[in-house]
Parts: structure tokens; C-alpha cells; sequence
């Protein structure tokens, strides 16, 4: 028998990242490469969670483990959203639903522009964005990271990446939107990124 051999296990996990948005999945997928990422659907599960939590916490872990308690596999759930200081923090975990009128959400272009409307005259446009990402390997396994991502406001919509928010978050020291910044740059630097390399780091030392 060979003594020099050396056995090599396999550390690559599956997670179901407690979501209905293909966007965020293709920027975890960039983040967590040494993992297979899908979808609730793409299990043929459906999912649906409605936010009623007060914290960006307390929404990714009702998500995880709503999602968890489910499937009873490796779940991964963020909650993200933009607190914008002029507007005392709005629109918070209330993100994705900013300017819903009878529970219809807007469009991301015509909540941008919502969101504009509202710091008319405002000078102070400091803002950042915010991620909590919960990790659940079973019920009584779990872990959380939550990073910011600070910048500013535009007055107009710029470029044609990301997603959401982008287009309209400036960030002085590259003189660019999130939205007009390579997926790979912004990965290294946004909130998500930032929680997501924590939880990568976090599943490499497992």
C-alpha cells in the first residue's frame, strides 16, 4: 500500500438561498465559488416570506429559518436595504417595497425615482446600504453577518449594472454609481459582498 497517498475530501455544500431574485443569487454565486448555490425553485420548493420583522436581523433569520424548517438543508437568507439619513432612515428594511401603493411594489426604476422625489431640496444625500446574512447548517447551528456599505445619493440614475438601488448610489472615491462599477469590483467592496465573503471565510474554517 501506498503510505504517500493522500485522501482528499470534498468540503463543497449545497445551499438554498432563501429567495425568489436571480440578481442576488448571481452575485453569491460569484462570492461563494467553492459552493453550489440555488434557489428554492430550483428544488421544486416553493417560497414565500413575508417580512414583519423591525431589523434587518430579525427579516434574514425569520427567512432561514422559515426556508430551514422546510427543506431541512443548508439555508442562506439576507436582508438588505438602503438608509438614506435625510430621509431618517428610510426606506430601511422597507427596501424593496419603497412607495407600494395597495401592496403593489414599484418597478426598481420607478422606486428610484420615487426615492429621488423625496430628497428634493435635501442637501445632506449620505446613505448606505445594509446586509444581514443568516447561515443555518441545522437548527441548532447557525451564524450571522451583517456588513454597510456607505456612500451617496445621486440626483439621476447612472449606468446599467447591479440591480435596484445602484443606479442611484454614488461613490465618491471611484467617482461612479454601484450601477456603473464591473460585478467583480462591486462584489469586493458592497454590503453583500463584504457578509458574504465573512460567510465564505466562516464555511471554509467549518
Amino acid at each position: 500500500m501506498d503510505s504517500t497517498r493522500t485522501i482528499v475530501y470534498s468540503h463543497v455544500m449545497e445551499i438554498i438561498l432563501a429567495s425568489g431574485n436571480r440578481h442576488k443569487l448571481f452575485e453569491l454565486k460569484e462570492i461563494l465559488t467553492d459552493h453550489t448555490l440555488l434557489l428554492p425553485e430550483d428544488i421544486g420548493i416553493s417560497f414565500d416570506f413575508e417580512e414583519t420583522g423591525t431589523s434587518f436581523l430579525e427579516n434574514s433569520q425569520g427567512k432561514a429559518f422559515a426556508l430551514f424548517n422546510k427543506i431541512s438543508r443548508p439555508v442562506l437568507a439576507d436582508d438588505s436595504g438602503l438608509i438614506v439619513e435625510a430621509l431618517n432612515g428610510e426606506p430601511g428594511i422597507y427596501s424593496a417595497r419603497y412607495g407600494s401603493v395597495n401592496g403593489i411594489e414599484l418597478e426598481a426604476p420607478a422606486r428610484n425615482i420615487y426615492l429621488l422625489d423625496k430628497l428634493q431640496g435635501e442637501s445632506n444625500l449620505s446613505a448606505e446600504f445594509i446586509c444581514c446574512m443568516s447561515l443555518i447548517l441545522d437548527k441548532n447551528r447557525f451564524f450571522v453577518a451583517q456588513e454597510s456599505f456607505k456612500g451617496e445619493i445621486t440626483r439621476e440614475s447612472t449606468g446599467i449594472n447591479g440591480f435596484g438601488y445602484d443606479p442611484i448610489f454614488f461613490l465618491p472615491e471611484y467617482g461612479k454609481t454601484v450601477a456603473e462599477l464591473p460585478e467583480k469590483e462591486k462584489n469586493k467592496i458592497s454590503h453583500r459582498g463584504k457578509a458574504g465573503y465573512r460567510i465564505a471565510k466562516l464555511l471554509e474554517e467549518l
